[in-house]
């Protein structure tokens, strides 16, 4: 095992239940897997575990201990997660994930900010979550959905951008803050400098970039943002929506029912304040709780600790796969430019096939279009093979990779 200046790697994989366990005839569990779910500590599961046991009561609703506990719980982790990106606490809106935190902005503002002929802009390395809403948002309203292009190395021609935004009509800006399939880090700092010139809000989809390195939504003055709890040690079913209160308070509500209300009469209603305002009916309270407390697990850690690790296993990485005779790795080599996973195609053997010989030798990858298709397009291949790290992985786990990589290519003589 590594043991760095930064983090004690086999101290915090002891807090990692499922990587005990042995898989495919008694193989010990890697998983590199992370860029579509991570793994949890057991401070997270015991968490969830001891509100269900010991305070498990709706909250926002009695006075009750109970009711106070889990209240008072699910609160603090509202605080604690405004606190990990710099925000303020009623600016964060919990939803299922980052996919319904963008379909949030999409129905409550897009429906009303965007008209015929205006233009909502993208890139071309967006997951599908950040595609369909824009489409389906684009031709209800007969607007132009834009892309901004990529070069060779998987990094954005902002000179797309500023052209489009010279056209006076575009009307959101939504970008991924760092790509699923090719680890590109985009510089949303540059792109929402210039689309203030302009007056032109932006969301960012966050799921790949909180998770791995130090994000500061005040410092990047971002209009949106989204990301999701299971991609970063909490569980599933639980995102954010972050926004700034300007935006909130004009906005109308996505789901409407209980909690989101102050009144009730026959014929109308007043919404609650922000951030309750959008947060229709009981909501996933254990899980926010576990959230809370993953948020806690990373803040001891330090996010500026967790990317120079990911640094430190992405570089080596790269550097040992590179040399695997017949591999094909997209993306840039730029160390700071990308996150810490890995697209790539060995020889002719399809993903799904190399990934199945890998799950042999007890190693989780993920293969296929990676929710990305217009982007799998774009590198004229049907899919890929994707490794992605975080911060229990270890070099000696990169290791049986590459020898299970070997392995496959000799059996399918590459």
């Amino acid at each position: 095992m590594i043991k760095t200046n930064i983090i004690d790697i086999q101290k915090l994989r002891s807090d990692f239940p499922i990587l005990t366990r042995k898989v495919r005839d008694n193989k010990s569990l890697v998983y590199l897997d992370n860029a579509s779910t991570t793994q949890k500590p057991i401070q997270v599961i015991e968490a969830i575990h001891n509100y269900y046991m010991y305070y498990n009561a709706n909250i926002h609703r009695a006075v009750y201990q109970l009711a106070e506990e889990a209240t008072n719980a699910y609160e603090g982790a509202r605080e604690r997660i405004a606190k990990f990106i710099n925000a303020d606490r009623e600016e964060i809106i919990f939803v299922r994930n980052a996919t319904e935190a963008i379909n949030l902005v999409a129905y409550a503002w897009g429906r009303k900010n965007v008209g015929k002929d205006d233009r909502v802009v993208i890139s071309e390395l967006e997951h599908h979550s950040n595609i369909v809403p824009w489409q389906l948002l684009t031709q209800e309203k007969n607007a132009k959905l834009e892309y901004i292009r990529i070069d060779s190395d998987g990094l954005l021609i902002l000179d797309d951008l500023y052209n489009l935004l010279e056209k006076n009509n575009v009307k959101l800006v939504s970008i991924s803050q760092m790509s699923n399939v090719l680890g590109t880090i985009i510089p949303v700092d540059k792109i929402v400098k210039a689309c203030h010139i302009k007056n032109v809000p932006v969301l960012i989809d966050a799921a790949q970039s909180v998770p791995h390195i130090p994000v500061d939504v005040k410092k990047i003055d971002c209009s949106f943002m989204a990301f999701s709890a299971h991609k970063m040690l909490g569980p599933t079913g639980v995102g954010v929506l972050y926004a700034k209160k300007e935006y909130l308070e004009k906005m109308q509500p996505f789901i409407s029912g209980g909690d989101m209300i102050k009144e009730v009469h026959k014929y109308e209603t007043r919404w609650n304040d922000i951030p309750w305002k959008y947060e229709a009916g009981t909501p996933n309270i254990a899980d926010v709780i576990g959230y809370g407390v993953a948020i806690d697990y990373l803040t001891n850690i330090g996010m500026d600790n967790v990317r120079e690790y990911e640094n430190e296993l992405t570089r080596y990485a790269l550097d040992r796969i590179i040399n695997v005779k017949g591999i094909h790795v997209y993306g840039t080599r730029d160390i700071e430019k990308r996150g810490g996973l890995i697209s790539f195609n060995l020889g002719d053997i399809h993903p799904h096939d190399l990934s199945t010989i890998l799950d042999e030798d007890g190693i989780a990858i993920r293969s296929g279009h990676h929710c990305a298709q217009p982007l799998m397009e774009l590198l004229d291949v049907a899919a890929t093979s994707r490794v992605s790290f975080y911060i229990y992985n270890t070099k000696e786990e990169i290791d049986s990779l590459i020898n299970s990589l070997e392995r496959a290519r000799v059996i399918f003589r590459i």
